[in-house]
């Protein structure tokens, strides 16, 4: 049987179509990448305050005063004034398990729900990064397998964190 040969300009052709391919591809994953790495760069902001409070000044703090974007109390070892930015579902009156992050007043909740909310903004780019590899490289499993993670780690934060 005789072989045939296909031109160089069809041989090329199929070669620049292959390498544009895995330029997508390579491009899509740096994007899912660096969506991934921005949010562990905004989680690692509070995260190791939360996850290591034995390194740092740690108590109880009760909350006194919450308004929209701040709660304030006495911290119980020292009973100096600290700050509380992670205001969602406080109330006035709670006591909460915190760390305070050195040299500022300011007090961030340890134990798993302060773990977890440290943690959202990865949680969040986990989300993005599904969407772009489901729509980008139409891997679907993998996406939905990014989102379900993202969103059941989302599911027990609201659930400890309320």
């Amino acid at each position: 049987m005789a072989e045939i040969r296909r031109s160089f300009a069809r041989r090329a052709g199929e070669s620049a179509f292959g390498a544009l391919l895995v330029a997508r591809i390579v491009l899509v994953l740096l994007v899912a990448a660096l969506l991934l790495a921005g949010g562990a760069r905004a989680s690692w902001d509070t995260a190791p305050h939360a996850m290591f409070p034995g390194d740092r000044d740690s108590g109880e703090m009760t909350l006194s005063v919450c308004d929209r974007d701040v709660c304030s109390g006495p911290f119980a070892p020292t009973g100096q004034t600290v700050e509380l930015h992670q205001t969602i579902g406080r109330e006035a009156g709670e006591k909460l398990p915190v760390a305070l992050r050195p040299g500022t007043d300011e007090a961030v909740v340890t134990g798993l729900p302060g773990i977890l909310f440290a943690w959202a903004p990865l949680m969040g780019g986990l989300l993005l990064a599904a969407v772009v590899i489901a729509g980008g490289l139409r891997w679907y499993r993998t996406a939905w397998s990014l989102a379900g993670t993202a969103l059941a780690a989302l599911g027990v934060t609201f659930a400890l964190w309320i």
